[in-house]
């Protein structure tokens, strides 16, 4: 998947504060996402979040 820093991803599942687009701040074999919602930083394994990745938003506009 082409996702870079920057990016704001739509998930499939909401987070706990009912937000389902997080900002990517790092990539590598992890990501390290903040929730638009809430502003909760995880670090979760690429695996794992390019499966569940419903929209990719770059610069507003879905890719």
């Amino acid at each position: 998947m082409d996702v870079r820093v920057g990016d704001v991803l739509e998930m499939k599942k909401a987070h706990p504060c009912g937000s389902k687009t997080w900002k990517v701040m790092r990539i590598g074999m992890d990501f390290r996402m903040i929730c638009t919602g809430c502003g909760h930083e995880l670090m979760i394994p690429r695996g794992k979040i390019e499966k569940n990745i419903r929209k990719i938003l770059r610069d507003g506009a879905p890719v």
